[in-house]
């Protein structure tokens, strides 16, 4: 049974097509994965279906029974509210029902027997709706959810409003799987978890009831946990059953097969184009000319199969530093009040050092401590002779109508339109992107603008947070070798691993730290 219909959407940002002819159909109980190059139009399609966008034309249409819940990346909190008590809004009509129930009690108080039997009968109409969905097992299901996302960690009488951005996401996303959707839409539920946290979610997913559609760009959890994929590539989306690993193996072959039927169609194209030139001047064969050209008008012609460019990032040391690159003694980190107190650290030249621990446990707010932003709360930092740093943040909020182009352009005015747009293609970004306002990119083309700017700012130390979050597969690879071939000093805030693992000479666990 379908849950969901799209049918012939179509969509674009000004004159760029970025969805063309989308049909397809989500059934009861699918785990989907959606997968596509960055700036494939993979969140848009998501916007789209959730209604925050509207489609150029086609339509959708959601079984009239179905609820669905997705993850939205910026979300309003209310302040004095408890992390608890938001978790709990995820049972808000059981909740209704029960101070109904405290209600009716003490109406029962006061009423003729008519009356009073009626007040039982909606009594035990609430009593059965409460038992029917564990209405008493709500603040386990709530503490489980909270603990396997690592929410109980930050205490569940916490304010929301002292939560952090990525701390704010897990709220939402634990709140999402508490209401336990029709369909779940997640896109990149795992940009802010920790490796327990992604396990954790990996495992919950795999058993969930019903249907899902998932973005990540995590290609070992995806594989994991979906049935089904969905590939958005050239604004088309094709179907393949199975998992992510037996998508890619048949990808492959479908681009084979494709490359096949495009060069054996261009071979006959030209065939009867030649054919045509040649005799329909000919009286004898102008009737088979015509003929052919018929034939010429009459074919479905191929798109010619495009590769996605490969992006290429390369990060030089614009000055020698001194040996010493920083030297933390004692230091106490925190906002008013210490996270880490005593922490003694020393960075040389040449090192790299990938900053590990879980979420909400303060990486972000050491790294821009050791960098000046943040006043250290006790003891000292020190930054060596010569030490340029060049800061790369976790998140940038794009605002206005400032194209990718102008962006970089304005930040370094020295450099022609044509070195800008170089060094933008460079680190994978087409012609129709860097022309395209940045708040209408995707969250991997903007990260891209961003790794620009970073490569063309002068430096010999880069400190970057999390800078993979949004970036696909083949970025992510090209990324990671630009860092182990660069040749200055790097400290590297990542929940990956496998990003860094074989070519960072130390990592700084803060759970090791804060003992």
């Amino acid at each position: 049974m379908s849950i969901l219909e799209v049918n012939g959407l179509i969509h674009s940002y000004g004159e760029k097509s970025v969805l063309h002819d989308i049909s397809f159909r989500m059934l009861k109980g699918e785990h989907i994965g959606l997968v596509g190059a960055n700036g494939a139009g993979k969140s848009t399609l998501f916007k789209i279906i959730t209604g925050q966008l509207l489609p150029d034309a086609g339509n959708i249409v959601w079984h009239p029974a179905a609820r669905s819940g997705n993850l939205e990346q910026h979300i309003e909190l209310t302040a004095g509210q408890s992390l608890r008590a938001y978790l709990q809004g995820a049972f808000q009509e059981l909740y209704d029902a029960e101070k109904e129930m405290l209600s009716l009690t003490e109406q029962m108080a006061n009423n003729t027997e008519k009356q009073l039997e009626r007040l039982l009968n909606r009594y035990s109409t609430l009593q059965m709706k409460l038992e029917q969905h564990d209405f008493y097992g709500v603040d386990a299901q709530i503490e489980a959810v909270a603990d396997g996302l690592g929410l109980t960690q930050l205490g569940l009488d916490t304010d929301v409003e002292e939560l952090s951005g990525g701390q704010r996401t897990k709220l939402l996303l634990a709140k999402l799987l508490l209401q336990q959707p029709d369909v779940l839409l997640l896109d990149e539920p795992t940009n802010y978890l920790d490796t327990a946290h992604i396990t954790w979610l990996r495992d919950y997913l795999q058993n969930y009831p019903h249907a899902f559609m998932l973005i990540t760009h995590d290609t070992t959890f995806m594989n994991a946990v979906v049935n089904v994929i969905y590939h958005l590539e050239h604004k088309q989306l094709n179907r393949y059953p199975g998992t992510y690993l037996d998508f890619t193996k048949a990808y492959e072959l479908r681009k084979k097969q494709i490359h096949q039927q495009y060069e054996r169609q261009q071979e006959e194209i030209q065939k009867l184009e030649t054919y045509v030139q040649k005799n329909k001047a000919r009286a004898s064969t102008a009737k088979q000319a015509k003929s052919r050209e018929k034939k010429l008008q009459k074919i479905v012609r191929i798109e010619k199969p495009i590769n996605n460019p490969i992006p290429a990032f390369s990060f030089t040391v614009s000055e020698q530093p001194t040996r010493v690159i920083l030297e933390a003694k004692d230091l106490d980190i925190g906002y008013g009040k210490p996270l880490f107190s005593g922490i003694n650290l020393k960075l040389e030249r040449g090192e790299k050092v990938a900053i590990t621990g879980q979420n909400g446990i303060g990486k972000t707010t050491t790294l821009k401590t050791l960098l000046g932003e943040l006043p250290e709360l006790g003891g000292s930092v020190s930054i060596g002779d010569r030490v340029i740093p060049a800061y790369f943040s976790q998140e940038a909020q794009e605002t206005g109508n400032q194209t990718a182009l102008e962006e970089v352009w304005s930040a370094f005015p020295d450099l022609t339109q044509k070195e800008v747009r170089t060094k933008l293609a460079k680190c994978g970004l087409t012609t129709e992107h860097i022309f395209q306002p940045l708040t209408t990119l995707s969250g991997g083309e903007q990260t891209k603008v961003r790794l620009c700017k970073l490569q063309l700012a002068d430096s010999n130390l880069l400190l970057l947070d999390e800078p993979t979050n949004h970036l696909d597969k083949i970025t992510k690879e090209a990324l990671q070798q630009a860092l182990r071939d660069y040749k200055g000093t790097l400290i590297l805030v990542s929940h990956e691993p496998a990003f860094y693992e074989d070519w960072v000479s130390q990592v700084w666990d803060m759970e090791t730290l804060r003992e």
